[in-house]
């Protein structure tokens, strides 16, 4: 059977929509001096306006700030989420933030950013709140989904390449929930207790990329930290966010997480979401109560200043006073909203991407499915559509059907929901009989199904999101890491009735496979939550029309108890893992994963060679280079994701290896591609607590190369 490598059909799907087009971006600079001219010219009361939401339900959207007049800046619209255009109709519902970043592919995660940037400023929305760069700290955490999972460097990218890609098209992007708001459990009232050299090296390190990136917002979140609320940390919003990242948008709240007039505007926050001091219920801490602060002389006039600045900058960034399209969204009352399909082809891309996060954890052999298999069983639930639709739910506060994205305020309605069953018949028409059994508790059934099937696939899924909703006794975070509605009961019952069986997990996050020896279990699919194309994809994959090229994004640990960290219930969030969770924790305690961060199989094999490396600068300009060439070995066209790691001298403490890059590369069958990885002073520095600065370490580094954090195929060593 040919297979396409996912490069050819990436190409194929994205013919339609990679038309070019000039970025609506200009430099921060321009963007300041088109600003001082207009905020010049405007009242103390002008620039609150515009640094003040008008509350709760009061806009068509769900943030929207106050308008002025002579001078003129509009009201601001900003809307959920970071998969697409919250509580709105004809949008696309593509893959979530953690299949983004489990494609290692940074070409696909700039479309997803480009297309979304196109379908919000194509609805008139001038801030998108996304995209997520918080950590799955704990595998249980509840909005982990959201963003890009355990390690910063993959974190960073896939923040900052989304980031690109919204603000190109002429859209503000937003990037949070700074910081360290990592679990949803009492996240309004705990604080989270962390050291210098942990916050910097870890939970800073994507938001520093994503000013790097330009980003023109950052939401603070609602936990506090080390004692202080995040909305007005005086010492993280302006002296690390303003004055050590040089971050020159504006900071944002949290919606609700405003928590002081005097405080918060001396502490860094620039705008309080969504104006209401209790959402819903009126007031500010904002508008007239900030103008009384400025009277009173507890807040100054160059600070309201500063603040409307960075406001009317960003907009002057991405170029909104350039044919600005007039607000088509109507968040709380959808059916008042004109109709305006933003869709284009973005289904192509959505596509696209969720074929590149399907994760393929084990196989025999057995995918793709070869010719001779005549007669296909697809079990369980989680395989087929949901009753009532795939919007059934406000929010997607269930969890009915095929899963495909989590709950809460980082959602998006489907315009469609390709389920797997759908997706599978629909490829193979009548060259393959299907049957299917659509119960996760009627076991004989789903035995029967699969008794007499050439191969059976069993669908199981596990699900999370925001804690406002609960969803089966999971208050956001879930309560464990089984498998929900009978799932490991149903993957047993199918394995025991055929020899051929393949296991499908959609999921958040990990989850505990005490079936795994099954020795009837042939191959397990990873399709993570994969969006509105999921069905699509995975009939991609499984027929081998794409070669599967996904990496996990999180460690999949053999035993609950391997992980270092879960859900925290105390109000005093210790962060006493310090660097050491995910694969960090796994590596420097000897622990052997079930399947480890950035594993993934191909349909083929690859060759690696030996590392070279060149080494250019001196002190802070260094740069050292690893090139090596990458061999396809096997029968079929594929992607091979090169990992580098950083071992950092002995005398620094860091853990064993840290990612410091990556390349997904794409190579036809019996050819070779070179790969080349650079490491700038932001790969080669750590913390140093002393001097309160990045410095580069003396010693000898060890470069590890490989297809996995465990698959290692070359090291080598370098001395700085």
């Amino acid at each position: 059977m040919h297979i396409l490598s996912l490069s050819t059909a990436a190409v194929g799907l994205l013919l339609t929509v990679n038309t070019v087009t000039a970025s609506f971006e200009i430099s921060w600079n321009a963007a300041y001096e088109k600003a001082e001219v207009l905020v010049g010219n405007m009242t103390m009361e002008q620039k609150v306006n515009i640094t003040t939401g008008s509350g709760y339900y009061k806009g068509l959207c769900v943030g929207n700030t106050y308008p002025t007049y002579n001078p003129d800046f509009p009201s601001l619209c900003l809307q959920d989420g970071p998969l697409g255009v919250r509580l709105a109709d004809n949008i696309t519902a593509g893959i979530v933030g953690i299949n983004s970043a489990a494609t290692f592919d940074r070409d696909l995660m700039l479309q997803r950013g480009e297309y979304m940037g196109r379908e919000f400023r194509g609805k008139g929305i001038h801030v998108h709140l996304g995209p997520g760069m918080n950590f799955m700290r704990s595998p249980e955490g509840g909005r982990g989904w959201e963003s890009g999972g355990e390690d910063p460097f993959l974190t960073g990218v896939t923040g900052a390449q989304t980031i690109k890609g919204v603000q190109s098209e002429g859209v503000i992007a937003t990037a949070k929930h700074y910081i360290l708001n990592d679990q949803e459990l009492n996240r309004n009232t705990a604080s989270s207790v962390i050291d210098p050299k942990t916050f910097r090296e870890i939970y800073l390190w994507p938001f520093a990329r994503a000013v790097e990136a330009g980003v023109g917002s950052v939401m603070c979140s609602y936990n506090k930290v080390n004692g202080t609320y995040a909305c007005q940390d005086d010492s993280n919003l302006n002296k690390v966010l303003k004055d050590d990242l040089g971050f020159r948008g504006f900071v944002q709240s949290d919606w609700g997480a405003t928590s002081s007039t005097v405080g918060s505007a001396n502490g860094g926050l620039d705008m309080t979401m969504p104006g209401d001091r209790i959402i819903g219920l009126g007031g500010s801490y904002y508008g007239p109560s900030l103008i009384s602060a400025v009277k009173a002389g507890k807040v100054t006039e160059d600070r309201i200043h500063d603040m409307a600045l960075r406001i009317v900058a960003a907009y002057f960034k991405v170029g909104q006073d350039r044919n600005m399209p007039e607000v088509t969204v109507n968040a709380f009352n959808r059916k008042k909203a004109p109709y305006n399909n933003v869709q284009a082809d973005h289904k192509n891309i959505a596509r696209a991407g969720a074929v590149a996060s399907h994760v393929l954890l084990r196989n025999s052999g057995i995918l793709p499915l070869s010719s001779n298999v005549k007669k296909v069983a697809i079990i369980g639930a989680d395989a087929g559509p949901a009753a009532g639709g795939p919007n059934s739910c406000s929010d997607h506060g269930c969890d009915k059907g095929t899963l495909a994205q989590g709950w809460g305020s980082g959602t998006a309605d489907f315009p469609y929901l390709i389920d797997p069953l759908t997706g599978f018949k629909a490829a193979v028409g009548d060259n393959i009989t299907v049957t299917d059994s659509l119960s996760d508790s009627n076991l004989k059934s789903a035995k029967k199904a699969a008794a007499d099937a050439d191969v059976a696939f069993v669908f199981a899924n596990a699900d999370s999101g925001e804690g406002y909703i609960a969803v089966e006794g999971n208050f956001g975070d879930r309560i464990n890491l089984k498998l929900w509605h009978n799932g490991d009961k149903l993957i047993n019952a199918v394995a025991d009735a055929n020899n051929n069986t393949v296991v499908v997990i959609h999921s958040p996050g990990p989850v505990l496979m005490p079936w795994i020896n099954h020795p009837n279990i042939k191959a397990i699919l990873w399709p993570g939550m994969p969006g509105q194309e999921s069905g699509n994809a995975f009939a991609d994959i499984v027929l081998g029309k794409a070669n599967p090229s996904g990496r996990l994004p999180y460690t999949i640990a053999k035993e609950h108890d391997d992980y270092p960290v879960h859900t925290d219930y105390s109000l005093s969030v210790k962060y006493s893992e310090k660097l050491l969770f995910g694969y960090r924790h796994f590596d420097a305690n000897g622990i052997e994963p079930l399947f480890p961060f950035g594993h993934g199989l191909s349909y083929t094999k690859f060759k690696y060679s030996k590392v070279k490396l060149a080494t250019e600068g001196k002190g802070d300009d260094v740069n050292v280079t690893a090139s090596l060439t990458i061999s396809n070995t096997g029968s079929v066209d594929g992607a091979e994701v090169v990992q580098a790691y950083l071992g950092f001298p002995s005398s620094t403490n860091e853990p064993p290896k840290l990612l410091r890059g990556f390349e997904k590369v794409f190579v036809k069958k019996g050819k070779k591609e070179k790969v080349s990885i650079s490491f700038s002073k932001t790969e080669l520095s750590i913390w140093d607590t002393v001097s309160d600065a990045w410095v580069i370490p003396h010693g000898t580094f060890i470069l590890y190369v490989g297809a996995s954090s465990r698959d290692i195929r070359q090291t080598t060593i370098f001395k700085l």
